[in-house]
């Protein structure tokens, strides 16, 4: 028996079993396409040196200055703002960067886990066996202290951290790097006896909260521009619970021996950043909106002749913010990353809900279990991926996007399935069709409508949280996002923020069109008479 007339009132509206096997290889050869795109792009000039750096303006204003430093004529690729030192330094280890700027007593004593105080030389010795190496002394210390405004310093006679222990109600505003830090607020506060309650909050939001009057103390970097602008008052660490912070590069110790040029070139930078040079830099960043890697031009401009005049920055509006030239870049990163998650949750998703869809047990199983994915938050996500995969970037980033878009995917082909009529079903078998030719040739289309409306969702759902792939090095418009945060600059919110929403609304409108269409040509439940 033939399995379906070739005039089968239904025939020309369902979709061909061809057809599903070659949209179902074209899929899955962009998704690879995509996928070795993005894995082959940090690898892909391994004669440049790739340097890291933290999520605050120091760590981007020092990256963009290596990168220069290191090939004027070629400057080095940045991986800029890879977060908080854990995450930049399992970077350094898992080789996604070679260097990135460190301070002593960090190394010492979060990463090293030492009592702090130890000199260049002991701190090198321990890292040799790590593959690691520290070097070239920058020439400025940038430590840790606390600050309040001014005049309620004043008010409440507070000049130094011991006097903090006689005001217990005092709203302490920290960043979440500082509260988990041996070194910041649990050492401080067990040294000195401080009853406050810290909340945790961005660096950067900290001075506008400050400033603001809605918390009356914060964590500073003792090089951060804005202490001054806004007439804060630096505690004095009368018990001298902070190390010294001297900035020095943190390098895999291969790189002098696979890019001597660049290194000699990155030696000759000791001694060549001062206190006052890197508050100016920074100054120039936060107050100023000077882009990084024009304040790192400058000022190695200046280094190499002291008497060449710094020409001036126009501010940029936010059109010139929005289209810069990092736009096209950034729009194929971010597509990259939604294409290659969302390919992958409908590869794993689909099947999965059709071995599950007519098994109550496993069916309820399966979609509690995505459900619970929704729950983890993003960050929690990423560095657990992080720990599990040993690297960052690309990998644990294109992962959590996959977990995030099972739900949609998985929820909507189950409800889909569920809602093929019985009558379709039952013509089905009359007609001898096996299980994998109902399946394909009658439940898959008469589905495919609800499966792409979870499409639809699940590609709006990583659009927006895949601006989190930026937090661990992996691009997109996050990248703006994240150095808008660590300056508190809306125009660059807002140069990341509406691409990535033109970016969702374009991609729902081109699957709002296919569901359309899958709508208007699927098995409808009164084709059910002409079938039998």
């Amino acid at each position: 028996m033939t399995p379906c007339p070739a005039r089968c009132p239904h025939g020309d509206r369902r979709l061909p079993a061809h057809a599903l096997r070659r949209l179902s290889a074209a899929v899955s050869a962009v998704l690879l396409a995509v996928l070795a795109g993005l894995l082959a792009s940090p690898a892909s000039a391994e004669d440049r040196l790739r340097i890291g750096s933290k999520r605050f303006t120091e760590s981007y204003v020092l990256a963009e200055v290596l990168a220069r430093a290191a090939d004027p004529a070629r400057p080095a690729e940045v991986l800029a703002g890879l977060g908080n030192t854990a995450i930049v330094y399992e970077a350094l280890r898992a080789a996604r960067i070679d260097l990135y700027p460190e301070y002593l007593g960090t190394i010492d004593r979060e990463i090293l886990k030492g009592e702090g105080g130890a000199d260049l030389a002991s701190i090198r010795a321990r890292l040799a066996p790590l593959g690691l190496g520290v070097a070239v002394p920058l020439g400025f210390n940038n430590g840790y202290a606390l600050a309040m405004r001014e005049s309620e310093a004043e008010r409440l006679g507070i000049r130094r951290l011991s006097d903090l222990a006689a005001h217990p109600t005092l709203r302490a505003g920290l960043s979440n790097e500082f509260i988990g830090r041996a070194d910041g607020w649990p050492g401080l506060a067990a040294r000195y006896g401080l009853p406050q309650r810290p909340t945790g909050l961005d660096h950067a939001l900290g001075y506008a909260a400050l400033a603001e009057g809605r918390i009356d103390l914060m964590d500073i970097y003792t090089t951060d521009a804005k202490i001054d602008a806004l007439k804060l008052r630096v505690l004095q660490d009368d018990r001298s619970h902070f190390p010294r912070y001297d900035a020095v590069l943190l390098y895999r110790l291969d790189v002098p021996a696979r890019a001597p040029a660049a290194w000699a070139r990155l030696q000759a930078l000791e001694g060549a950043i001062d206190e006052r040079a890197m508050i100016a830099m920074n100054a120039r960043a936060e107050l100023e909106r000077v882009p990084f890697g024009t304040i790192a031009r400058d000022f190695l401009a200046t280094r190499a002749n002291p008497t060449a005049p710094t020409a001036p920055t126009a501010r940029r509006g936010l059109l010139e913010t929005l289209f810069a030239p990092d736009l096209g870049r950034l729009a194929a990163q971010h597509l990259g990353l939604v294409a290659a998650s969302v390919g992958a949750a409908v590869a794993i998703g689909l099947p999965l809900a059709i071995a599950v869809a007519a098994r109550p047990r496993a069916r309820a199983a399966v979609l509690a279990s995505v459900g619970v994915l929704q729950t983890v938050p993003s960050l929690a996500m990423l560095a657990l991926l992080i720990a599990v995969t040993g690297t960052i970037g690309v990998v644990p980033a294109v992962l959590a996007l996959t977990l995030y878009a099972l739900l949609p995917i998985v929820h909507t082909a189950v409800a889909g399935l569920a809602g093929v009529p019985p009558g379709l079903r039952d013509a089905a078998d009359a007609l001898a069709l096996t299980r994998g030719q109902r399946l394909r040739l009658v439940e898959l289309p008469v589905a495919m409508p609800t499966i792409v409306a979870g499409l639809r969702t699940a590609t709006t759902i990583c659009v927006g949280t895949a601006t989190i792939a930026a937090f661990i090095g992996a691009g997109g418009f996050g990248e703006r996002i994240v150095t808008g945060l660590a300056l508190n600059d809306g125009r660059l919110l807002l140069a990341g923020a509406l691409p990535s929403a033109a970016l969702a609304i374009m991609l729902d409108a081109l699957l709002a069109l296919l569901e359309r269409r899958l709508r208007g040509g699927a098995p409808r439940p009164s084709d059910q008479a002409a079938m039998t």
